[in-house]
Protein backbone atom coordinates (compact mmCIF):
# COMPACT_ATOMS: atom_id res chain seq x y z
CA UNK A 1 0.00 0.00 0.00
CA UNK A 2 1.29 3.23 -0.77
CA UNK A 3 1.03 6.28 1.35
CA UNK A 4 -0.08 9.20 -0.16
CA UNK A 5 2.24 12.39 0.07
CA UNK A 6 1.98 14.59 2.78
CA UNK A 7 -0.21 17.59 1.99
CA UNK A 8 1.75 20.88 1.19
CA UNK A 9 -0.71 22.93 3.45
CA UNK A 10 0.64 20.37 6.56
CA UNK A 11 4.01 19.93 5.03
CA UNK A 12 4.43 24.15 5.40
CA UNK A 13 2.87 23.75 8.91
CA UNK A 14 5.36 21.52 10.32
CA UNK A 15 8.36 23.59 8.32
CA UNK A 16 7.31 26.59 9.86
CA UNK A 17 7.11 25.28 13.43
CA UNK A 18 10.47 23.47 13.11
CA UNK A 19 12.00 26.87 11.45
CA UNK A 20 10.61 29.61 13.86
CA UNK A 21 11.94 27.67 16.74
CA UNK A 22 15.13 26.39 15.90
CA UNK A 23 16.24 30.19 14.04
CA UNK A 24 14.29 31.49 17.02
CA UNK A 25 14.82 30.17 20.66
CA UNK A 26 16.81 27.25 19.95
CA UNK A 27 19.81 29.34 18.12
CA UNK A 28 20.53 31.48 21.30
CA UNK A 29 20.58 28.46 23.32
CA UNK A 30 24.20 29.10 24.75
CA UNK A 31 25.11 25.45 24.34
CA UNK A 32 24.22 25.70 20.84
CA UNK A 33 27.01 26.87 18.16
CA UNK A 34 24.95 26.85 15.03
CA UNK A 35 21.54 26.44 13.04
CA UNK A 36 21.82 25.63 9.73
CA UNK A 37 18.86 24.30 6.86
CA UNK A 38 19.30 23.23 3.87
CA UNK A 39 16.62 24.03 1.18
CA UNK A 40 17.56 21.59 -1.07
CA UNK A 41 17.42 18.53 1.03
CA UNK A 42 14.99 19.59 3.19
CA UNK A 43 16.97 19.32 6.49
CA UNK A 44 17.96 21.20 9.25
CA UNK A 45 21.05 21.12 11.26
CA UNK A 46 21.73 21.64 15.28
CA UNK A 47 24.98 21.84 16.02
CA UNK A 48 25.94 21.90 19.72
CA UNK A 49 29.11 21.49 21.90
CA UNK A 50 29.26 18.60 23.87
CA UNK A 51 31.92 16.88 26.97
CA UNK A 52 34.60 15.06 24.69
CA UNK A 53 34.21 16.22 21.38
CA UNK A 54 34.38 19.73 19.78
CA UNK A 55 30.77 19.50 18.49
CA UNK A 56 28.04 16.98 17.68
CA UNK A 57 25.01 17.77 15.10
CA UNK A 58 21.42 16.85 15.08
CA UNK A 59 19.85 16.46 11.70
CA UNK A 60 16.27 17.32 11.52
CA UNK A 61 14.17 16.00 8.64
CA UNK A 62 10.42 15.95 7.72
CA UNK A 63 9.06 12.38 6.62
CA UNK A 64 5.47 11.44 5.66
CA UNK A 65 4.19 11.39 9.58
CA UNK A 66 7.41 11.66 11.45
CA UNK A 67 9.85 14.20 12.41
CA UNK A 68 13.06 12.27 12.35
CA UNK A 69 16.47 13.25 14.32
CA UNK A 70 19.53 11.50 13.51
CA UNK A 71 22.97 12.41 15.95
CA UNK A 72 25.87 10.79 14.51
CA UNK A 73 27.33 9.41 17.82
CA UNK A 74 30.24 7.28 17.26
CA UNK A 75 32.38 5.60 14.35
CA UNK A 76 32.16 1.84 13.76
CA UNK A 77 35.17 0.61 16.47
CA UNK A 78 38.00 -1.28 15.64
CA UNK A 79 37.24 -3.99 18.90
CA UNK A 80 35.21 -4.21 21.81
CA UNK A 81 31.81 -4.45 19.65
CA UNK A 82 29.70 -6.65 21.82
CA UNK A 83 30.91 -4.89 25.01
CA UNK A 84 29.91 -1.33 23.27
CA UNK A 85 26.70 -2.74 21.70
CA UNK A 86 25.83 -4.19 25.35
CA UNK A 87 26.34 -0.92 27.02
CA UNK A 88 24.10 0.91 24.12
CA UNK A 89 21.54 -1.35 24.69
CA UNK A 90 21.57 -1.09 28.27
CA UNK A 91 21.84 2.92 27.99
CA UNK A 92 18.37 2.52 25.72
CA UNK A 93 16.45 0.74 28.04
CA UNK A 94 15.19 4.26 30.29
CA UNK A 95 15.23 6.45 26.92
CA UNK A 96 12.45 9.01 26.35
CA UNK A 97 12.56 10.03 22.26
CA UNK A 98 16.15 8.63 21.42
CA UNK A 99 17.89 5.68 21.06
CA UNK A 100 21.01 4.23 19.76
CA UNK A 101 21.04 2.70 16.52
CA UNK A 102 24.03 0.95 14.20
CA UNK A 103 23.59 2.12 10.90
CA UNK A 104 24.13 1.03 7.59
CA UNK A 105 28.03 1.68 8.00
CA UNK A 106 28.57 0.22 11.38
CA UNK A 107 28.83 3.47 13.05
CA UNK A 108 26.41 4.26 16.17
CA UNK A 109 23.86 6.83 15.86
CA UNK A 110 21.08 7.95 18.09
CA UNK A 111 17.67 8.50 16.50
CA UNK A 112 14.42 9.51 17.03
CA UNK A 113 11.08 10.46 15.97
CA UNK A 114 8.25 12.65 16.25
CA UNK A 115 5.10 12.39 15.24
CA UNK A 116 3.71 15.28 13.05
CA UNK A 117 0.17 14.96 14.47
CA UNK A 118 2.02 15.19 17.92
CA UNK A 119 4.74 17.92 16.77
CA UNK A 120 4.52 20.73 19.00
CA UNK A 121 7.40 23.39 20.47
CA UNK A 122 7.65 21.42 23.48
CA UNK A 123 7.87 17.99 21.64
CA UNK A 124 10.74 19.45 19.14
CA UNK A 125 12.64 20.86 22.85
CA UNK A 126 12.12 17.05 24.15
CA UNK A 127 13.64 15.55 20.83
CA UNK A 128 16.56 18.05 21.08
CA UNK A 129 16.71 17.91 24.88
CA UNK A 130 17.18 13.91 24.56
CA UNK A 131 19.96 14.28 21.94
CA UNK A 132 21.85 16.84 23.92
CA UNK A 133 21.60 14.84 27.44
CA UNK A 134 22.38 11.12 25.79
CA UNK A 135 25.19 12.94 24.08
CA UNK A 136 26.53 14.69 27.33
CA UNK A 137 25.53 11.56 29.47
CA UNK A 138 27.29 8.67 27.51
CA UNK A 139 29.16 9.83 24.64
CA UNK A 140 32.51 9.78 27.10
CA UNK A 141 32.39 6.24 28.25
CA UNK A 142 31.65 4.92 25.21
CA UNK A 143 34.71 6.25 23.43
CA UNK A 144 36.30 4.51 26.24
CA UNK A 145 34.67 0.91 25.82
CA UNK A 146 35.17 1.14 21.90
CA UNK A 147 38.48 2.81 21.69
CA UNK A 148 39.98 2.41 25.29
CA UNK A 149 41.16 5.25 27.41
CA UNK A 150 44.59 5.90 28.64
CA UNK A 151 45.55 5.28 31.53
Amino acid sequence: MDTPPLDPDEWQRVHDLVATHLEGSVATEPWVQAVEYDAAIPRWYVRFGCEGRDAATIYLDIHQRTLRAELYFLPDPPANHETLYRFLLRANHDRYGVHFSIGPDGDCYLVGRVLLDHLDVAELDRLIGACYEVTERWFTAAVRIAFGSPK
